[in-house]
């Protein structure tokens, strides 16, 4: 039997046992959901020695344990470390909700005629990290797994990972692999399906703006003293010029653009801004003058105000001038640049800006550095070719927006590079309510995942 036939022999319990998963709400970052999410992972854990695992073992850490499984067929083939999480974001608001967020319904949309599973977790990532379990699962009855085959699937992805960096530090011999492959990313489209090749780094920080020990009196005061939200919100302002450029000095100094070849790639990627817009309800477009919107969001930095507040927020009036005013702001990373530096340049040039009448504080949260896939390693081919044999198209190369954190660190701690291959969409309703995940996505994925591994496995071969 091939493992085509395999996987379609074995849809529906396929199916059906995502449907188990998805229905025990691993909220990591909620206390009162410690045990579910506890249960989550001994279910991977079961589906993986169902699977035909040599190991499958969970590793305890401060926060939810690690699941970790290997099938070893030879020392001398290629190994394949795959990453994914079984937590899943929180599912409020719940009233947006078109179903039950923990009852996943399957449910036909224009963008998904053949059906899409609703559920909180379906797309992010337990539908795409459940993708390789049963791909695996398919080789490994049938008889075809042609490489070693390593799964570090952890719990905690959702509130940045804390306890993941310690562990790959302590096990880095039993992680030691050839290649890290990740499906936690989105395709273009079906018809123009892409690798995502570039993650976004990430530093996150709180701002105050202080102007007094306590609220004054607007008719007292107001004229002659500074008003902390009129400051911040002057200096918020100052922060990009009317180009959208990012002022901070030498903040663009290590940002390095993709290759002539793979920018032209992006441009020529089908791109309908209605539809882009029409997913949050957008009213129109913008960003730094001379770059398409795939640009904007994938190959240059970002600075954006997350959360501003101050004053009196609360029903009818109160004329006071505040004490005090605060924001939230993101900054999304490219290329080379460091999230430490970038939030030392961020530090220095806020508190330079701002006038003597108010004092600033800036508060760093978290952060992490960007990653870039080269695509000219055996690694990167393989991925193009097992997407080329599935889906009938070369993929394009993409620069996604969003920030694994991780990834980064695993070049550093384990010296390999990552393939970041998704089957997900964009329009999936990631961390919103009704999230889905196409059934063609989820088997599609079960089917490219073998090719991959075989593709990986030639490569090998041939620069032995």
């Amino acid at each position: 039997m091939t493992t085509t036939e395999y996987i379609e022999q074995h849809r529906d319990r396929f199916l059906n046992e995502l449907k188990t998963l998805i229905r025990i709400p691993s909220i990591s970052t909620a206390s009162e959901h410690k045990k579910d999410t506890h249960q989550c992972a001994v279910r991977v854990q079961e589906y993986l020695v169902r699977a035909g695992m040599d190991k499958a073992e969970l590793y305890p850490t401060d926060g939810h344990p690690i699941v970790y499984a290997e099938k070893i067929i030879g020392e001398d083939k290629p190994t394949i470390l795959v990453y994914g999480h079984y937590d899943v974001q929180p599912a409020d608001p719940l009233d947006e909700w078109d179903t039950p967020p923990f009852e996943p319904t399957i449910k036909t949309t224009a963008q998904h005629p053949q059906g899409a599973i609703f559920a909180r977790g379906a797309t992010d990532d337990k539908g795409q990290m459940f993708i390789h379990v049963k791909a695996v699962e398919a080789m490994v009855q049938t008889g075809s797994l042609p490489c070693n085959v390593k799964f570090m699937i952890e719990g905690e992805e959702e509130i940045g990972s804390p306890n993941l960096l310690p562990f790959i530090k302590e096990y880095r011999e039993m992680l030691r692999s050839d290649v890290i492959l990740i499906s936690d990313t989105s395709l273009l489209s079906k018809n123009h399906p892409s690798i995502t090749v570039g993650l976004r780094g990430l530093t996150y920080l709180d701002v105050k703006v202080r102007a007094a020990r306590a609220d004054m009196h607007s008719g007292l005061f107001g004229g002659a003293v500074a008003n902390p939200i009129n400051v911040l919100c002057d200096m918020v302002a100052s922060l990009k010029d009317e180009k959208k450029h990012i002022t901070i000095p030498s903040f663009y100094d290590d940002v390095e653009f993709p290759s002539e070849r793979d920018r032209t790639l992006m441009r020529e990627a089908p791109f309908d801004a209605e539809e882009y817009m029409d997913s949050p309800g957008v009213f129109g477009l913008e960003g730094e003058e001379g770059y398409t919107t795939y640009e904007r969001t994938g190959i240059l930095p970002t600075l954006d105000v997350n959360g501003i507040w101050g004053g009196f927020t609360g029903e009818g009036s109160k004329t006071v001038i505040p004490a005090v005013a605060s924001a939230k702001i993101s900054m999304r990373l490219v290329s080379k640049q460091n999230y430490e530096k970038i939030t030392r340049l961020f530090t220095e040039h806020f508190k330079q800006i701002a006038p003597d009448t108010v004092k600033i504080e800036v508060h760093p949260h978290h952060g992490g550095n960007p990653y870039v896939t080269p695509t000219d390693t055996p690694e990167y081919k393989a991925a193009e070719a097992a997407i080329q044999q599935t889906f009938g198209e070369k993929p394009v190369p993409m620069y996604e927006g969003g920030s694994i954190p991780i990834v980064a660190q695993f070049k550093e701690v384990l010296g390999v590079e990552t393939i970041l291959m998704g089957f997900g969409f964009d329009t999936d309703g990631l961390h919103s309510p009704n999230e889905h995940f196409g059934l063609w996505n989820f088997f599609k994925g079960i089917e490219t995942v073998p090719a991959f591994f075989s593709a990986y496995a030639r490569m090998k071969d041939l620069t032995a």
